[in-house]
């Protein structure tokens, strides 16, 4: 049976839970915590349920710095949100937003595609939207946002990412990807529920979703009909854009 199954999946235990959030938090972020050595068949697939978790670590800490009230100029200050948001995910999102706008918007078959997406070297789709997606993250960090919008956005966007990473099949069965399907979307949608008690996050929450479902029907049709992690990276960035976005509509 492969890793991530109905039968993985029925192992509820306080420790496979523990585990879950643990790996989710090694898998999404950079924190400094002990690295799981052995991963076994469905910890992946419940780690997804713990996405939130990851949510809350990055979008709090460039809550955290904007909170702060930094005596700099507020671009400076957005600069610096900027590397905290890339530094405490590793670039993982990142990487996945370059990889997949080269292999997306490439003039090739859908077999084509995936190929490209194995390849590592960036090309022009990818150099361009990566430097774009960049330039829209620091003019929305630098603008008048609430403090908290950080959080709803990483937030929101780690836990929606279940909606289409369970509805689309897996471009390719072998990745890690693929291990990660079949997370409990309900579990996510509780541990995030905290965030819609912030002002301002509904509309996020909306903008996030509707980025998160466009982005992934795009992907899907372009790809032949499956996902694949990187295109789970370039949701995730798009729907934290999207929800920033909302705020910033919201105060203009």
């Amino acid at each position: 049976m492969r890793p991530g199954s109905s039968r993985g999946m029925r192992r509820w235990t306080p420790s496979s839970q523990l585990r879950a959030a643990h790996l989710a938090l090694t898998f999404l972020t950079t924190l400094p915590l002990p690295h799981i050595h052995e991963v076994r068949d469905g910890d992946f697939a419940r780690a997804s349920a713990y996405y939130p978790l990851a949510g809350y670590a990055v979008g709090g800490l460039v809550s955290g710095l904007l909170w702060l009230g930094l005596p700099l100029p507020g671009g400076v200050v957005a600069a610096l949100a900027v590397g905290a948001w890339l530094g405490v995910t590793g670039m993982l999102h990142f990487d996945g937003l370059v990889d997949s706008a080269d292999a997306l918007f490439a003039m090739k078959s859908p077999a084509q595609r995936l190929e490209i997406l194995r390849d590592v070297h960036v090309g022009a789709f990818g150099l361009a939207v990566g430097v774009l997606a960049l330039l829209t993250l620091w003019s929305l960090l630098a603008a008048p946002l609430p403090w908290y919008a950080p959080l709803v956005a990483a937030v929101s966007a780690r836990t929606l990412l279940l909606l289409p990473m369970n509805h689309f099949p897996a471009a390719r069965e072998e990745s890690l990807g693929a291990r990660s399907r079949e997370g409990r979307v309900g579990l996510a949608l509780l541990l995030a529920a905290p965030t819609l008690l912030l002002p301002g996050a509904w509309l996020a929450w909306l903008a996030a979703l509707a980025a998160c479902l466009v982005v992934a029907a795009f992907s899907a049709r372009r790809l032949g009909g499956g996902l694949s992690g990187d295109i789970y990276g370039m949701i995730v960035v798009t729907a934290e854009l999207a929800g920033l976005c909302a705020y910033a509509w919201g105060r203009g």
